[in-house]
């Protein structure tokens, strides 16, 4: 059954962006392909068709194939939730909280989890495109590994090796892997792809075949710096420091850059409206005084979070901000802090205790219970239609509830609104993501939207990067590696 592995040599090297690249390409030529990445690090998710999580990276590359995103293109994942723990989810659901050394020594386990899953793709397509995580190089956490070469070795897939010259020393990086790599890893690397070059291309062919003569794997292509690869969403932290402001700013949006944030894709409509400047704070700096509209995002872990906020003085920045009359919008993990009260009595995101929240809406929360995972859709209570999704644990109770900001399409309110319409929260994400529901909420602050859905938005940018792959990479070669046959 075909199938092609793409792994890196380190983190944002693109494997992400390439895979979906991919997907679209071998779609556009009416094969059924699936996404897979047998184990990913991220606060950044998705609600899958089956009732489950996942990377938002894998629900990214599943509507790049054109299919409805399920647990099993991403059977393992990690949710950081402190430094050195995480909480664990196998194949869509939770599985406990799990410290860094503890699970190096046990995640092996997990091998027959992810080929299982594996499988299941490859049963119900033509061809499985795999993302690997991090660098095969890291030899370190060789041992039980199921994210790289202990996969690949294991599903007998075929590898190609990503390498980024945009950050230099890319020939280094790719003989070097060649150098430390065990020899029945580097024998499962058939070829390798360098991403992100910038300028005249051929300015690198000493370069590639260098690498190629150092390493004796094939060179299969080079991409350009995909500059539509800004719209799509993204799954690591490391985007957060990027700002967009339209050509014609009449409003500004912040958030700040909690220690914990997840789901920060909410914001990617933001930045492409233009008349809106959206930024994220990072730490150390204040919330700006001349902000229109604060959002608190959402968190992997809100009472700590809760805390990061105010060892920052970020709560008397947003206090200011109200007594200015600005306005506040919570989601999800955002939403309860702007409560009452947190309370962790069982420990389900650190250690057990409670915390006194912000106290701008009049509800309180208890993480307890099972994890919502559920779409979500309806009505904002402008009448705009939304659709989006819930990924949170916790009940939030409280009078606040009876000024709801929206309403579900069972007739049910959801989350809460200040009297004076100003302050406001929700656990729904995606809230941004519909051009009606956008345009209304960005008509309170003065703002025009430019009516585009994030969806089409997403698709045109992934045929961009796919008929830029089409012309860059060797398809056909790639296809043969992968174990597909000649199309005629």
């Amino acid at each position: 059954m075909a199938a092609l592995m793409i792994q890196g040599c380190g983190s944002d090297v693109g494997k992400s962006v390439l895979v979906a690249g991919l997907c679209r390409v071998f779609a556009n030529q009416g094969l059924r392909v699936r996404p897979f990445k047998p184990q990913n690090m991220s606060n950044n998710a998705a609600v899958t068709i089956d009732g489950g999580e996942i990377g938002r990276a894998q629900a990214l590359q599943a509507i790049a194939c054109r299919t409805l995103a399920t647990v099993d293109m991403n059977p393992v994942l990690l949710k950081p939730q402190s430094d050195v723990g995480a909480q664990l989810v196998v194949r869509g659901q939770m599985a406990g909280t799990w410290q860094a050394r503890g699970y190096q020594a046990r995640k092996a386990a997990l091998l027959d989890v992810v080929l299982q899953s594996f499988r299941t793709l490859q049963d119900e397509s033509d061809l499985v495109v795999v993302e690997g995580a991090g660098s095969p190089a890291e030899t370190n956490l060789r041992a039980g590994d199921i994210a790289n070469m202990g996969f690949a070795r294991a599903a007998q897939v075929p590898v190609v090796l990503v390498g980024d010259i945009d950050r230099g020393h890319v020939i280094a990086a790719l003989v070097g892997a060649h150098t430390v790599l065990e020899p029945e890893d580097r024998e499962m690397i058939a070829g390798f792809l360098i991403n992100k070059f910038r300028g005249d291309p051929s300015l690198f062919d000493d370069g590639r075949a260098e690498i190629a003569r150092r390493t004796g794997w094939a060179d299969l292509g080079m991409a350009p710096w995909l500059a539509a690869a800004r719209r799509l969403p993204a799954e690591d932290a490391v985007v957060l420091e990027r700002r967009g402001a339209g050509p014609a700013r009449k409003v500004k949006i912040v958030a700040p850059m909690l220690s914990r944030i997840a789901n920060f894709d909410d914001f990617d409509p933001l930045r492409a409206e233009p008349e809106v400047e959206f930024g994220f704070v990072p730490p150390g700096s204040p919330l700006p005084g001349d902000a229109d509209l604060v959002i608190l995002p959402g968190t992997k872990a809100t009472i700590a979070d809760l805390a990061f906020l105010r060892a920052q003085g970020w709560d008397i920045d947003l206090a200011a901000h109200v007594r200015r009359g600005g306005r506040v919008l919570g989601i999800c993990g955002g939403f309860q802090m702007l409560g009452r009260s947190i309370a962790d009595p069982d420990g389900v995101e650190g250690a057990p205790g409670a915390a006194e929240g912000l106290g701008l809406l009049d509800v309180a929360t208890v993480l307890t219970g099972d994890k919502v995972l559920r779409p979500a859709a309806g009505r904002l209570v402008s009448g705009a239609p939304f659709v989006g999704y819930e990924i949170h644990v916790g009940r939030t109770t409280g009078p606040g509830l009876r000024r709801p900001l929206l309403v579900r399409e069972d007739g049910a309110g959801e989350g809460a609104v200040s009297a004076d319409g100003r302050i406001a929260g929700a656990y729904v994400h995606g809230l941004f993501d519909g051009a009606q529901a956008r345009a209304s909420l960005l008509a309170e602050l003065g703002a025009a939207s430019d009516g585009l859905d994030q969806i089409a938005r997403v698709d045109a940018a992934l045929d961009e990067i796919a008929a830029v792959l089409q012309s860059s990479f060797d398809i056909p070669r790639l296809a043969a590696i992968a174990g597909l046959e000649p199309r005629a």
